[in-house]
C-alpha cells in the first residue's frame, strides 16, 4: 500500500485523552500526528466547565507529575478553586476548579499547535490499516483518501463513534452538539472482531446569566489560598497559589422544588431514557434529574450548582440538572426552580449515545490484546470525566511512543497512583456502566493522597523521559529536604508536662500542629509544602504502617510478571474454565490475575509454582 505521509504515532481525537496522548508521545521524541475534526475544538469542555473533584483532582496532579498538561492548563485558566473534603483527613481531600472553558480551549489549542514533533491534521479517521498478519497496526486513513503510515495508533474518540443526540423524542446523529459523529471507524472494529457496546451520557441546558435572580441564592466562593493542580505552576514547588494570587468568582446554589418533580414525573414518558429511545447504559454516579426523581422518590429537593462557564460571558452551567426532556418541557422545569423563574435557555439539555470497546480488550498498558500498536483511551474505554480521560491518555500516549520507538512499555500499579487503580479496574473488571473514580476504590488511599503525587511519580516520569532535568532536580531536592527534616524530628526532643518526646512523636498528637513548634522556638521548614508533608507523615505514620502491612501480599503479587506466551493449559491444578479466563484476559502480573473474576487463591498458587519451576529450568539450562 502506498502512503501519503509517515509518522511514528497517530492520535485520533482532540479531547482530553487525545491531548495528553499526543503531547506525551511528542515529548518522548516520537513523530506524532493528532487527527481531529476541528483543530479549534481541541480541549473543548462539552459538559461541566470544571477540572478536579473527589479522586479526580488527585488524578490531575498525577498527570502533572507524569509530565502532562491538564494541571498547568487549569491553573492558567481557572476562575474558582476549592479543596473538597477539608473536614476529613488528607487522604480523601481533592482540589477542584471552575474553568473559563473558552480560555482553557484556547490554551490547549495553542499548546498542541506549538509542540515540537506534533502535527495536527483536520479530518475524520475513517479506517485503520493492519499489516498482512492482521495483528499489527500499519496505517490510518483520513476522510477516506489520505493514508498515513504509523507504528502506533491511540484511539480517543470520546462520544463520537456512532454518536446520537436525544432531546425528548427527537434524535439526530452527532458526536457533540453541533458536531458530526464518526460513523466509519466502527466498521474497522467490527471487521477486526472487537465487540462494541452502547453507552450514554448527558449534559444540562446552558442558562443566560442575565435572566437569573441571584439575590436569594446561596453564594459559594472559592478558597483562599486556592489549591494548584500543577507542581510547576508559579510559585513552583508546591500545590498552593499564594494568597490573593488568583482573582476568583463565585458560584451559587439553588434547589429543585416539588413543582420541579411534578413536571418531571408527568413527562417521564417523553424523556429519551424512560420513553425507550435510549438503549445505552448511563452513568450511575452522574444521573439525569429524571433518574434522581425516580430513584430517590422520597427526597424533597436536589441541589443545583450554578457555575459560570467563562469569566466574562453570560453562560451558566446548572450542575445537577442533566436531562433528556423535550425542549419545551425543559423551559417549564428550569423555571420552577428558585432564582430561575424567568430564566432563558441558551442551549437545551440533551443525552447522547455512543459506541465503546470494552476495556477488558486491553492490557494495562492500554494496548489492545488483539492488535499490536493499537491503544485506546478516554470515554472510548467506558469512562466518564475529563480527568479520567487525561489519566488514560497520558499512559496510552507514552506507551504508543515507547512501542513505536522500540522501547519497553510501562504500566502504573494500583499502589502507585489512582491512574493505576482506574486502568486496572477497567482492564481487569471491565465496565457495565460509565466508570468514575472514587477514593473508595483504592486499597492504598492513605498513601495515594492529593499532596504527594510528585513524590510518588517523579522518578518514573524522569526515567521514561517525561520530566526535564530541571524538574527532576526540583522534585528530588524536595524529597531529600523532607527526608532530612524527618530525620531531624525523629532525633530532636521536646519536654512537656514532665515527659520527653521526639518532635516526630509530638507532632503525632491531634492537638499539635507544626506551627505550634514554631511558637516554641523550634525550627520548622521554610517551604510550606515541606512543612505540610512533615506534619501529614507524622500524624498518619501509624495508619501508613498498618495499610502497608495489609497490602504487602498484594504488592508482592504485582512484582511477579507472567510471560505473554505462557500456556495455562500446562499448569497442573487449573480447571478448564480458569485456563479459558486467563488465556482470554492475558494478565501481565500475578496481582492482575488475582483480581480476575473466578480466579481463586489456589489458582494463583498453582501459577506461582509453575513460574518458579520455569525460572529454575531456565537457570539450570
Amino acid at each position: 500500500m502506498i502512503y501519503d505521509e509517515e509518522f511514528d504515532v497517530a492520535v485520533i481525537g482532540g479531547g482530553h485523552a487525545g491531548i495528553e496522548a499526543a503531547l506525551s508521545s511528542a515529548k518522548l521524541g516520537a513523530k506524532t500526528v493528532l487527527i481531529t475534526l476541528d483543530r479549534e475544538k481541541i480541549g473543548v469542555m462539552p459538559c461541566n466547565p470544571a477540572i478536579g473533584g473527589i479522586a479526580k483532582g488527585i488524578v490531575v496532579r498525577e498527570v502533572d507529575a507524569l509530565g502532562g498538561e491538564m494541571g498547568k492548563a487549569i491553573d492558567h485558566t481557572g476562575i474558582q478553586y476549592k479543596t473538597l473534603n477539608t473536614r476529613k483527613g488528607p487522604a480523601v481531600r481533592s482540589p477542584r476548579a471552575q474553568a473559563d472553558k473558552e480560555e482553557y480551549r484556547k490554551y490547549m489549542v495553542n499548546k498542541v499547535s506549538n509542540t515540537e514533533n506534533l502535527t495536527v491534521i483536520e479530518g475524520e479517521a475513517t479506517n485503520i490499516f493492519l499489516k498482512k498478519n492482521r495483528s499489527e497496526v500499519e496505517g490510518v486513513e483520513i476522510d477516506g483518501k489520505i493514508r498515513i503510515r504509523v507504528k502506533s495508533v491511540v484511539v480517543t474518540t470520546g462520544t463520537f463513534l456512532e454518536g446520537v443526540i436525544h432531546i425528548g423524542d427527537k434524535q439526530f446523529p452527532a458526536g457533540r452538539m453541533g458536531e458530526k459523529p464518526a460513523n466509519k471507524l466502527p466498521e474497522f472494529y467490527k471487521k477486526s472482531g472487537f465487540p462494541l457496546v452502547r453507552f450514554k451520557t448527558g449534559t444540562p441546558a446552558r442558562l443566560d446569566k442575565n435572566s437569573i435572580d441571584f439575590s436569594g441564592l446561596e453564594e459559594a466562593p472559592g478558597d483562599e489560598p486556592p489549591p494548584k493542580f500543577s507542581f510547576w505552576t508559579e510559585p513552583a514547588g508546591s500545590y498552593w497559589f499564594k494568597k490573593g494570587q488568583k482573582e476568583q468568582i463565585s458560584c451559587y446554589i439553588t434547589y429543585t422544588t416539588p413543582q420541579t418533580h411534578k413536571i418531571i414525573r408527568e413527562n417521564l414518558h417523553r424523556t429519551a431514557l424512560y420513553g425507550g429511545a435510549i438503549t445505552g447504559v448511563g452513568p450511575r454516579y452522574c444521573p439525569s434529574i429524571e433518574d434522581k426523581i425516580v430513584k430517590f422518590e422520597n427526597k424533597e429537593r436536589h441541589t443545583v450548582w450554578l457555575e459560570p462557564e467563562t469569566r466574562d460571558g453570560i453562560s451558566i452551567y446548572p450542575n445537577g440538572l442533566s436531562t433528556s426532556l423535550p425542549e419545551e418541557i425543559q423551559w417549564e422545569m428550569y423555571r420552577s426552580i428558585p432564582g430561575l423563574e424567568n430564566v432563558i435557555l441558551l442551549k437545551p439539555a440533551y443525552a447522547i449515545e455512543y459506541d465503546i470497546v470494552p476495556p477488558t480488550e486491553l492490557y494495562p498498558t492500554l494496548e489492545t490484546k488483539k492488535i499490536k500498536g493499537l491503544f485506546h483511551a478516554g470515554n472510548f474505554n467506558g469512562t466518564t470525566g475529563y480527568e479520567e480521560a487525561a489519566g488514560q491518555g497520558i499512559v496510552a500516549g507514552i506507551n504508543a511512543a515507547l512501542r513505536a520507538l522500540g522501547r519497553e512499555m510501562i504500566y502504573i500499579r494500583r499502589d502507585e497512583a489512582y491512574i493505576g487503580i482506574m486502568i486496572d479496574d477497567l482492564t481487569t473488571k471491565g465496565v457495565i456502566e460509565p466508570y468514575r473514580l472514587f477514593t473508595s476504590r483504592a486499597e492504598y488511599r492513605l498513601y495515594l493522597r492529593q499532596d504527594n503525587p510528585i513524590l510518588r511519580l517523579y522518578q518514573k516520569a524522569y526515567n521514561i523521559g517525561m520530566l526535564s532535568e530541571k524538574e527532576y532536580k526540583i522534585a528530588k531536592e524536595t524529597e531529600q529536604e523532607i527526608k532530612d527534616w524527618l530525620d531531624r524530628y525523629q532525633q530532636e526532643r521536646i519536654k512537656e508536662n514532665g515527659k520527653s518526646y521526639t518532635l516526630f512523636e509530638y507532632l503525632k498528637r491531634s492537638d499539635v500542629t507544626i506551627e505550634d513548634l514554631k511558637e516554641k522556638d523550634i525550627h520548622i521548614p521554610e517551604r510550606d509544602y515541606v512543612a505540610e508533608e512533615i506534619e501529614i507523615l507524622a500524624k498518619y505514620s501509624g495508619y501508613f504502617e498498618r495499610e502497608r502491612k495489609l497490602n504487602e501480599k498484594m504488592k508482592h503479587l504485582e512484582s511477579i510478571k507472567i510471560p505473554s506466551d505462557i500456556d495455562y493449559s500446562k499448569i497442573a491444578g487449573l480447571t478448564k474454565e480458569v485456563v479459558q479466563k486467563l488465556s482470554q484476559a492475558k494478565p501481565m502480573t500475578l496481582g492482575h490475575a488475582s483480581r480476575l473474576e473466578g480466579i481463586t487463591p489456589a489458582a494463583i498458587t498453582a501459577i506461582m509454582v509453575y513460574l518458579e519451576k520455569m525460572r529454575r529450568e531456565k537457570v539450570g539450562s
